[in-house]
């Protein structure tokens, strides 16, 4: 099989831990690429997001980063950004008023 776009690249998934971001998780964890970045505000899911994948998909866990962040705060997606190839913005909320 041919090597991907995305062999050896690096992935930002802006709220990687809502249902879109994990969606987005699930299609690129067994592909060639290097790193995959967990973008979102809340730590808890991170957490819980790192533990399932440590349990389900050990051999994978190791390429997935995770940082804690606001896209409505730049220098925290600034932060999150170097050397990163690929955005996938899932970001959003669900309950707007």
């Amino acid at each position: 099989m041919a090597d991907s776009i995305f062999k050896d690249k690096t992935l930002l998934i802006t709220g990687g831990t809502g249902s879109f971001g994990h969606t987005v998780l699930k299609h690129f964890l067994s592909t060639d690429i290097g790193e995959i970045r967990i973008f979102s505000r809340d730590e808890k899911k991170q957490d819980d997001m790192r533990h399932e994948l440590q349990a389900n998909h050990p051999q994978y866990a190791g390429k997935v980063k995770f940082y804690i962040g606001d896209v409505r705060s730049p220098q925290s997606i600034r932060d999150a950004m170097p050397g990163v190839n690929y955005i996938f913005h899932a970001a959003a909320l669900k309950q707007v008023p």
